[in-house]
């Protein structure tokens, strides 16, 4: 018997998260770990969990997920985007909540890479007169 699962990607900074949503009772693991265990005391990680409120689908899928690459908060927001983007292969319909929400746009911003001769990527050496 196979049981059938929705994917989605999420990704955001330098992290990606793969989102598999089936049928059950509102568990979700991260990285084989419950989701509150991996999040230990880092409030961000609540709203990773809004394409599910949004939708009204909270308690009515398990989610297993695999996350990687750059910290918790990259994660936590990689995660919402991959959970939107499986609502949304699981009904055509929830696009409408999802889309006014901002919950389907990916944010591209990534970290500017370090320049030569700078300290940071745009932060350079003082100047020294004398």
């Amino acid at each position: 018997m196979t049981v059938e699962a929705f994917y989605g990607t999420g990704r955001r900074k330098s992290s990606v998260a793969r989102v598999f949503l089936r049928n059950g009772e509102g568990r979700i693991t991260v990285n084989g770990k419950d989701f509150q265990d991996y999040f230990r005391g880092i409030i961000k990680a609540v709203q990773a969990l809004e394409p599910l409120r949004v939708t009204g689908a909270a308690g009515r899928f398990d989610a297993t997920i695999t996350v990687e690459g750059g910290g918790p908060t990259g994660q936590a927001d990689a995660i919402k985007l991959g959970l939107a983007r499986a609502l949304v292969r699981i009904d055509a319909d929830n696009r409408a909540k999802l889309k006014p929400a901002g919950l389907l746009s990916r944010d591209s911003r990534e970290v500017e890479r370090k320049k030569y001769g700078l300290k940071k990527a745009r932060r350079a050496p003082q100047f020294s007169k004398r």
